[in-house]
């Protein structure tokens, strides 16, 4: 390739090739020249600028605002219904007289049907009309949960295929939303509402153990009423839905903020969409690293609560879990309800913001900027969690105050990346392949996450406490059932470690699919020379 460079003056030089372009949308052509409109020698600008494209962000509107709002309420009841079962776990062992094992297994139950019809929801959110998806599954979702309260003692097993079918509504709901928002927003913007959208995680989760234990208290105890609290509020969201959610286009705010073809991909089969995944490895690393994080906030948020509730059974010398009055366990749920509240909140809002500054280089990140920054964070968030995961459930028995500072502690890192591995499949997967993306994600970390997660931990937690049934063997056997979930936290930081040193190629690769250019190039750009962004690099994955 020839390249010629002349600057008539300090501020504007001009770049001569003679070697064809391969364009996405016809025949090779020929590039004539084109204008740096800035000149910086900075390395760390410069690398910002071979890894980003300059486009404009995008701008707040009504619309938008109405929309997330209205989502981030319905993300909201969806994680509190998940966590009022968990706030109410020991009333429900007690009326169906279940096991460990069958405790945990209300949770696999439900995940298994959310994760088979994920990637049926996927496929549908890629090809049709996503906001009656959603109202459909929602449909479905409130009805399940209304029934199961009704389900009398010795029908167990119906109250378990209407938790089942609730994860069915779930999906369509948790799959399609994000890609919702990607063509609403982008760049900050979108970093900045996904944030928002996923405060509906520890809030909602936190929400559902209060919410649960209290209002089932209030009923004397039963814990129907408390399972009861999220369908009223669910039939509201779903008139909402319909009445003020208005449909994107597909890569709409990403056409308007410059990317060329974002609304020019087209639909293919869902083998190719698969095929298309695999080859993105950012994607692949991130998804078993968030699995890793899902099996462990999965089976602490269902067997923690419980676990605590046993210490304290333990302590006052009970024989029985059971002889534990509702008060105190309301304390129990309260206390770890209003800690993985507070501590998702701190974790969502710390990880973006960070990430944002970290990607920027701005205040405390100027002297390490990077575009890696999300993997990184996440990777972080993992590896940090482990020694707090680890002591605070040790000091339970012996310092309940700092037990609960650990536990904090630990939830705040684990919840780190919960908006930027979003954010990060959204800025390196196409538009049209975003839900069925998504999809597999959220499939394969529940699979092997959250669905598995509290029937092993239950299972296990069975064979080490073997015929002993006092408190006290309760408790030892979860703790250290508990090993495991701390163990993958190092695969998990491995993982998102991995993701890091793929993610900035990914992410070109994306941008030039979409037909971003550059706004401008630095003199000494390694991107610029071998022609990113001008249509001449030829390492790029067409799709």
């Amino acid at each position: 390739m020839a390249v010629a460079v002349t600057t008539p003056s300090s501020t504007r030089t001009t770049i001569t090739t003679t070697s064809p372009a391969t364009t996405s949308n016809g025949p090779p052509t020929k590039v004539e020249s084109f204008d740096l409109d800035e000149i910086s020698l900075d390395s760390r600008k410069r690398a910002a600028t071979a890894a980003s494209c300059q486009n404009p962000d995008s701008s707040i509107t009504a619309r938008g605002v109405v929309c997330v709002i209205t989502l981030f309420v319905i993300n909201l009841l969806n994680y509190m219904d998940r966590y009022t079962v968990a706030g109410v776990l020991s009333e429900l062992q007690t009326f169906y007289e279940i096991s460990d094992a069958m405790g945990g297994f209300l949770q696999t139950v439900f995940i298994i049907f959310y994760m088979v019809f994920a990637p049926i929801c996927g496929f549908l959110g890629d090809r049709y009309n996503r906001k009656w998806i959603m109202v459909g599954g929602l449909s479905i979702w409130v009805t399940a949960v209304l029934c199961s309260s009704f389900v009398p003692k010795h029908l167990f097993y119906v109250f378990l295929i209407l938790r089942g079918i609730v994860g069915i509504g779930e999906a369509s709901y948790a799959i399609i939303a994000p890609s919702i928002i990607a063509d609403l927003f982008t760049k900050t913007t979108r970093s900045r509402v996904l944030m928002i959208f996923y405060f509906a995680i520890p809030v909602g989760s936190g929400a559902g153990y209060i919410v649960g234990s209290s209002v089932s208290e209030a009923f004397g105890g039963d814990w129907a009423w408390g399972v009861r609290v999220t369908p009223f509020f669910g039939f509201l969201c779903i008139i909402a839905l319909i009445f003020l959610i208005q449909e994107p286009a597909r890569g709409e705010a990403e056409q308007l903020a410059g990317a060329s073809n974002a609304m020019a991909d087209k639909n293919e089969s869902y083998w190719q969409d698969i095929k298309y995944l695999c080859s993105v490895k950012t994607y692949l690393w991130a998804t078993l690293g968030y699995t890793s994080v899902v099996f462990v906030t999965g089976t602490l948020a269902w067997w923690a609560p419980t676990a605590i509730q046993h210490s304290f059974a333990a302590e006052k010398g009970l024989n029985n879990t059971k002889e534990l009055s509702d008060d105190q366990k309301t304390e129990v749920n309260v206390i770890f309800g209003a800690i993985t509240c507070l501590g998702g909140i701190v974790g969502v809002a710390g990880g973006v913001l960070t990430s944002q500054l970290w990607r920027e280089g701005k205040f405390f990140c100027s002297k390490f900027q990077s575009q890696r920054a999300d993997p990184l964070i996440c990777a972080i968030g993992s590896t940090v969690a482990i020694p707090f995961f680890f002591l605070g459930m040790h000091l339970i028995t012996t310092s309940r105050a700092a037990s609960w500072v650990l536990i904090f502690i630990s939830i705040v890192f684990l919840c780190l990346n919960w908006a930027i591995n979003v954010d990060m499949l959204l800025y390196i997967i196409l538009p049209r392949k975003r839900n069925i993306a998504n999809s597999w994600q959220i499939t394969i970390s529940h699979l092997f996450g959250d669905a598995s997660g509290p029937y092993i931990i239950g299972v296990i937690s069975d064979w080490i406490r073997g015929s002993a049934d006092d408190p006290k063997a309760h408790f030892d056997a979860l703790l250290k059932s508990f090993y495991i979930p701390n163990t993958l936290l190092i695969l998990s930081a491995v993982a998102f470690f991995c993701a890091a040193v793929t993610v900035l190629n990914d992410k070109r690769n994306f941008e030039l699919n979409m037909g971003y250019r550059k706004k401008s190039a630095k003199v000494g750009d390694v991107a610029m020379l071998n022609g990113y962004g001008s249509g001449l690099d030829g390492n790029v994955t067409k799709c």
